[in-house]
């Protein structure tokens, strides 16, 4: 077996997040079977969208300091911060954000987002806080594209997390075959083949995987390991196609582009994987949990991750991507509006925002407002639940359809399924 491990994400709650993906290998060169076992039959109508990006800012990024800044306030609450006008007239984020300020017509940001005081990802990954996923296992939003959508791209996985294995990223009661797949650490290694195996060599360790698998298949009284050898073989086209792992060698693209994501590389690997034909693809960026020095946190974090934003969504509009990719970056709820005295901000669940790029969305505009102090919504709340629903939708996934869960009860993709109208 070879464990891949994701990276370490350590909050103010002393827990560390790190993920893990289990993969099986059956002889050198076949390391991604157990990922794939189970795969079950994709479905679902074809929407604007045909792929997600699901960007992650774990720890909980300030709103005040982002795309929701008061500069009228008082200074224990605007902070340092100067806002800067936007292509748009009339809206303005934060100065340290001017790549995102030149191109905001191709933007939009939820100011109104009500959240829980969790330091999870479940929420915005599933629509439901992690203490109901603790039993209820409610899948990912990968998970679900990867059910619903697949890729129909051979060899492409249709789920792929370039942060590692959590919660957030579970297929819940969808099945182990929903999980991403997830190339960092040392798992990207094993995209290629062992220095001794060629394709002829490949072939005979297919057949003698499907053999195998139906001698276990036939074994097991549950019938859980019905159809592992096509799993298997799927498993392996990962391996021959090779399209996942040029998508993830950057040096394939440009030294220009290279640089343009220098210290970034996530988001430009983001690109190449959605390029390849990978139905959702989830990263994380920084560390928000600011409870301290938050504006020196962010006067170092801000830039960098505006140019991986900027770089990103220009990207995708240049090779004509821009409806067909849906971009989000949120992390799980805003910092107090009150500065405190460490000069930080700490957890405030009641307001949020999220940034909101393509699928064919309305885009150069502000959803929703907050308070005179940012303190709570002041118009249009909505949930995470409500912007995983915009999401769902121009993707063409209905979420009103039901799942069996492991007791065999229907359980619906999201239970609150209003959408975000503004952006429709």
């Amino acid at each position: 077996m070879l464990t891949v491990w994701g990276k370490r994400e350590n909050f103010c709650d002393g827990l560390t997040r790190r993920g893990f993906l289990q993969i099986g290998a059956f002889g050198a060169g076949l390391t991604l079977a157990e990922m794939l076992r189970l795969k079950a039959t994709a479905g679902g109508s074809k929407g604007t969208a045909r792929a997600a990006i699901m960007i992650y800012l774990p720890g909980g990024p300030s709103h005040m300091d982002m795309y929701d800044m008061k500069p009228d306030a008082p200074k224990e609450f605007c902070g340092e911060f100067k806002p800067i006008s936007t292509n748009v007239p009339g809206i303005q984020i934060c100065e340290h954000m001017p790549m995102q300020a030149r191109m905001f017509d191709k933007l939009a940001a939820v100011r109104s987002i009500v959240s829980v005081d969790e330091h999870s990802d479940v929420l915005v990954m599933t629509g439901f806080p992690e203490r109901t996923n603790r039993t209820a296992g409610r899948p990912s939003v990968g998970s679900v594209v990867s059910k619903l959508r697949g890729t129909g791209h051979s060899g492409v996985p249709p789920f792929v997390s370039l942060r590692g294995m959590s919660r957030g990223t579970e297929p819940g009661y969808l099945g182990i075959a929903h999980r991403p797949f997830t190339p960092s650490g040392p798992g990207a290694s094993n995209l290629r083949f062992a220095r001794d195996v060629n394709l002829n060599r490949l072939e005979d360790r297919k057949g003698l995987l499907r053999a195998f698998d139906g001698a276990r298949r036939e074994a097991d009284a549950s019938g859980t390991m019905t159809g592992m050898d096509s799993f298997a073989t799927q498993a392996l086209e990962l391996v021959v196609s090779g399209k996942v792992r040029n998508a993830l060698d950057l040096s394939k693209e440009n030294s220009t582009s290279r640089n343009r994501y220098k210290g970034v590389e996530q988001f430009l690997t983001a690109r190449r994987l959605v390029e390849a034909g990978v139905g959702c693809v989830t990263l994380s960026y920084g560390g928000w949990d600011t409870h301290g020095q938050n504006f020196v946190q962010l006067k170092r974090q801000l830039p960098m991750l505006d140019r991986g934003i900027a770089n990103l969504i220009q990207d995708l509009h240049d090779r004509g991507l821009g409806d067909e990719v849906v971009t989000v970056v949120w992390g799980e709820f805003g910092r107090t509006p009150k500065i405190n005295r460490g000069a930080g901000r700490d957890h405030w669940a009641p307001i949020m925002s999220a940034l909101i790029a393509g699928g064919g969305l309305r885009m150069g505009q502000m959803v929703g407002s907050s308070t005179a102090r940012g303190e709570r919504p002041k118009d249009s709340p909505y949930s995470p639940s409500n912007v995983l629903s915009t999401i769902y939708h121009v993707l063409g996934i209905d979420t009103t359809r039901t799942f069996l869960n492991g007791g065999g009860r229907p359980m619906h993709i999201l239970d609150d399924r209003g959408l975000v109208k503004e952006l429709i």
